[in-house]
């Protein structure tokens, strides 16, 4: 039972990263590598201010320096024409050095006995057990982040972002600033995916310089298990996706840690196998039904011989 809830827990918090890499891979149309770097970041900052007596301003602070290390990636990519995924790269690179610096040249940064989000609510809601409080901030976080994206994105910039997505050369001649869409799309990426270190350094009460390594692959894995449920439909149905399968991935994971199927260590293989799989589906049934569709035409021509 602990297991399927902190599952649950996970899912839900993860979700937020997963909502910032489904705006720069699916709405923004930009694969941003800076994912790691930041999530780290956001985590190195939260723990830091955490455990100096300030979780919120934690949370307030990770999500600011996920949005500059956005801004510095989008510009990178705009001002320097440097290409998106080598953008990411450098960016990511050089957050390892700024994570170590604002984690006081340690590792890592323990918060056993500081005061963390979790630990505030537990407080406001004695009767509720651990567990349930950390569902419930977990839910509660996921629910207000998509609720502001989905409002932002139906704003005349949101619109902006979505439609550079689609057709960037369009919107340049609507007389639309490309660079600066990109750079707050970015930045909104990252804000929200530093958040997610942020609440997850709350949440295990230590946070760890290698907490982001292999970040990226789980949070494609769960926009694309997502999709394979829900599909690309409107931009809702795809925040919504984003969450259910950050949720299924979780659970994908605690299945095969539970069985024993594979030694802890081989998890990050395992997570490349799922993307793997969820990437090959779609092309694998293309390929079918191309096959069908020529299988159809030999008979159709043999019919009318």
């Amino acid at each position: 039972m602990t297991l399927l809830i902190g599952s649950l827990q996970l899912g839900f918090l993860y979700s937020i990263m997963v909502l910032g890499i489904y705006i720069s891979f699916r709405i923004l149309n930009i694969p941003d590598l800076t994912t790691e770097g930041s999530f780290t970041f956001g985590l190195a900052v939260s723990s830091v201010l955490t455990a100096a007596g300030h979780p919120l301003f934690g949370l307030a602070g990770a999500v600011a320096a996920g949005a500059a290390a956005g801004i510095v990636t989008g510009f990178l990519q705009t001002k320097l024409d440097i290409h998106p995924v080598l953008a990411g790269i450098l960016t990511m690179s050089g957050l390892y050095s700024v994570n170590l610096f604002v984690m006081g040249g340690a590792s890592n940064v323990t918060l056993l006995n500081s005061d963390t989000l979790f630990n505030l609510v537990q407080k406001l809601l004695p009767a509720l057990s651990k567990d349930m409080v950390k569902l419930l901030v977990a839910v509660a976080a996921v629910m207000i982040v998509t609720v502001i994206l989905t409002l932002f994105f139906k704003t005349s910039l949101g619109l902006s972002i979505r439609a550079t997505g689609d057709n960037a050369d369009m919107v340049r001649a609507s007389s639309i600033n490309v660079d600066a869409v990109k750079m707050v799309s970015l930045a909104i990426s990252n804000g929200c995916i530093a958040l997610c270190g942020g609440l997850i350094a709350q949440y295990q009460s230590f946070a760890d310089i290698n907490s982001g390594v292999g970040i990226l692959v789980v949070g494609l894995a769960s926009v694309i298990i997502g999709e394979a449920f829900f599909g690309r439909r409107s931009l809702t149905i795809g925040f919504i996706s984003a969450i259910a399968g950050s949720i299924v991935y979780r659970y994908i994971i605690a299945l095969a840690t539970k069985t024993d199927m594979f030694p802890a260590y081989m998890l990050k293989l395992v997570s490349a196998l799922i993307v793997t799989i969820a990437l090959a589906v779609p092309a694998i049934k293309a390929k079918l039904a191309n096959e069908q569709l020529k299988r159809n035409g030999m008979n159709a021509g043999k019919g009318g011989r």
